[in-house]
């Protein structure tokens, strides 16, 4: 079996200079902005420190910022984990926007200091010096290592995985050999759950499967 080894990340952001007023200069953005920038506004909502009202920042801005709760509502029901590429996201993200203009052409813009600005980021990985060689010592990590590690292998990892399963559902499954604990973990609503509250849940998951595998032994 191979082990499990723990790395973490951080963020590094960079502007694009491109900001929007109202919502058609938003879908413009949305439109022309890098494939990183896309990403940075979608995926990267769950480096968020706690769980906001909406689950991007397009739709958290055009909830708060113009109060158009409607279509802040439709941007938070596009789930970026449904797509297997950003091109395809991108799409999925500019039809729910179109859609809004064509019912609702002229909403207001935002008040000045409301802008949105486009920005990207860079992520940087680095291990932690962490090695899990079983289901045991993995949930002894899983307790320790930094949220970024977290997030790193069970949100990015669905990214850098080529849009497949979480770093720690795939080595559960392939590695470990705990299929049902793999699917358990695959079933889990990434959108319910902050980093720690995240954390926390697979915590308590992996180890009612410890305590059941002692009961038997």
């Amino acid at each position: 079996m191979k082990p499990f080894v723990f790395k973490q990340c951080t963020n590094i952001l960079k502007s694009t200079q491109r900001k929007a007023i109202t919502i058609r200069e938003l879908l413009h953005g949305i439109e022309e902005v890098s494939d990183a920038s896309i990403f940075h506004h979608t995926y990267k909502y769950f480096l968020k420190g706690h769980v906001l009202e909406y689950t991007n920042d397009f739709a958290q801005w055009v909830g708060e910022s113009l109060e158009e709760h409607t279509l802040a509502e439709h941007l938070s029901n596009v789930d970026p984990y449904d797509f297997t590429s950003i091109p395809a996201l991108r799409g999925k993200i500019v039809e729910v926007v179109d859609d809004y203009l064509i019912r609702f052409p002229e909403p207001r813009p935002a008040m000045r200091g409301n802008e949105f600005y486009f920005n990207e980021s860079a992520t940087i990985i680095f291990p932690t010096g962490i090695v899990a060689h079983n289901l045991a010592e993995f949930l002894q990590a899983l307790k320790y290592v930094d949220g970024s590690s977290v997030y790193y292998h069970f949100y990015e990892g669905r990214i850098h995985g080529v849009f497949g399963p979480d770093d720690f559902s795939l080595w559960l499954k392939d590695q470990a050999g705990e299929e049902g604990l793999s699917e358990r973990l695959l079933h889990i609503d990434p959108f319910m759950y902050d980093i720690e509250g995240m954390r926390r849940l697979i915590v308590q998951t992996v180890e009612q499967k410890v305590q059941k595998d002692m009961e038997t032994i």
